[in-house]
C-alpha cells in the first residue's frame, strides 16, 4: 500500500503559519490511494490535509473541493458517525455536497483513523467537539473558503457533538445533525432511558474496575464493534449496523465499528458530561434530519424540541431506519443543500 507523509507546513494554509501550529503538527502516514467505500467521483477535486486541535493532536481529513464553482467557497466539515472513519459515511456526504458546490472535508476524530493521539480508540466529549472547533479553524484559514460561510455535519454520534460544538464556537454558521445520538444520554441512561441510578453506579463500577485492569496490564481493554456474527435474537437497529459495518457495503478496516470497537472505558466521560445542556443557547441555523423507522429518533426529536428560534428544523425522512441515512438514497440532499444554501449565503 501507498502511503504519503504529510508534513503539517505542507498541509495547512498559509495563513495559519505565523501562529506557530505548523511546527508542531504530527506528521501522519496517510494513505494515498482511493480506500474509501464509495466511488470516488469525477466532479470534485480530492486531496488529503491535516490540521491540529488545541489538544495539539493531529487530525488527518479527506478534502473535497468543486471543479467548476466560483471562490471563495462556502465550506462544511463533517464527521461521524460514531465509531466510523472518513472513508464511510462521512466521506460520502462530504463528496455529494463538494459536488452540490461546498467546499468540504471528512475528518478522522481524535485517537482513530489516520487521526493522531495516543491512546488509541478514545473517546471524549470535550476533545471530540474541539475536532469540529479545529476543523472550523482549518476552513477559516484556507484562501478559498469564505470564512463567514461555515457549516458542520455531524451523523449519528456525531450529530450531537456537532449541536454541541455550534453551541460554543459562533463561527459555525449552520449545523445539520443526521441521524444523531446524544452520547451522554445513551451512555448514562441506555437505550430508550432504561438505567436508573443504581444501575448507573453499577456500570461506574464495572468500568472504574476495568480502568485498574488495564493500568496493570498496561493495555486498554476493547468494548468490541459490532456484533459479529449476529445473534437470533439481535435487535433490528443491531442487524441494520451489521448489514453496514460488517458487510462490503461499508466495511473498512480502520473503522472501529467495523472492527474491535471503542476501548471499553471511553464511556466513563460521556456518562458525566451531557453534551446538549447549552442548545437551547444556540443562535445559528441547525437543521435535525432523522428517519422515521430509526430506532434513535427520539433522540432527534427531543434534542430539536430544546432548539429556540426560527432558524432551528426537523425533517423526518419518510421510512427510513439509522443506517439508511448512512449511504442510501433517502438521504435528502436536496433539503440538506437548501439548507446550506439559505444559511451559509
Amino acid at each position: 500500500m501507498a502511503l504519503l507523509a504529510l508534513s503539517a507546513a505542507g498541509c495547512m494554509n498559509r495563513n495559519a503559519s505565523s501562529n506557530g501550529y505548523n511546527d508542531m503538527e504530527q506528521n501522519l502516514e496517510l494513505t494515498r490511494e482511493w480506500d474509501k467505500v464509495f466511488p470516488e467521483s469525477d466532479r470534485v477535486l480530492h486531496d488529503k490535509v491535516t490540521f491540529r486541535n488545541r489538544f495539539g493532536i493531529t487530525l488527518a481529513a479527506d478534502l473535497y473541493v468543486p471543479e467548476k464553482v466560483g471562490k471563495p467557497f462556502a465550506a462544511i466539515a463533517v464527521c461521524g458517525p460514531f465509531g466510523a472513519v472518513k472513508e464511510q459515511s462521512s466521506g460520502l456526504y462530504a463528496q455529494t455536497l463538494a459536488e452540490r458546490g461546498f467546499l468540504t472535508i471528512a475528518f478522522d476524530p481524535s485517537y482513530t483513523g489516520e487521526s493522531g493521539g495516543e491512546p488509541r480508540h478514545v473517546a471524549s466529549p470535550d476533545i471530540n467537539t474541539e475536532d469540529f472547533c479545529a476543523a472550523v479553524d482549518y476552513l477559516s484559514t484556507r484562501d478559498d473558503v469564505d470564512p463567514e460561510r461555515i457549516g458542520i455535519l455531524g451523523i449519528c454520534g456525531w450529530g450531537g457533538l456537532a449541536i454541541n460544538a455550534a453551541a460554543v464556537d459562533t463561527r459555525i454558521k449552520a449545523t445539520v445533525a443526521s441521524t444523531m445520538y446524544d452520547m451522554s444520554r445513551v451512555s448514562a441512561r441506555g437505550y430508550y432511558d432504561s438505567m436508573d441510578a443504581d444501575a448507573r453506579y453499577e456500570l461506574r463500577r464495572q468500568l472504574n474496575a476495568q480502568r485498574t485492569e488495564d493500568y496493570r496490564n498496561g493495555s486498554y481493554a476493547p468494548a468490541g464493534g459490532v456484533v459479529d456474527p449476529l445473534p437470533d435474537d439481535a435487535p433490528q437497529f443491531v442487524k441494520d449496523y451489521h448489514a453496514y459495518y460488517k458487510t462490503p457495503r461499508g466495511y473498512h478496516k480502520r473503522s472501529l465499528n467495523s472492527n474491535d470497537g471503542w476501548n471499553r472505558t471511553s464511556v466513563l466521560s460521556f456518562m458525566n458530561t451531557p453534551i446538549l445542556a447549552y442548545s437551547d443557547e444556540i443562535r445559528s441555523a441547525v437543521l435535525v434530519v432523522h428517519g422515521e423507522k430509526a430506532h434513535s429518533r427520539y433522540f432527534g426529536e427531543e434534542a430539536f424540541g430544546k432548539l429556540r428560534g426560527d432558524n432551528k428544523r426537523l425533517l423526518i425522512v419518510p421510512n427510513a431506519n439509522h443506517t439508511d441515512l448512512y449511504d442510501t438514497e433517502k438521504i435528502p440532499f436536496d433539503s440538506i443543500e437548501r439548507f446550506y444554501r439559505e444559511y451559509l449565503k
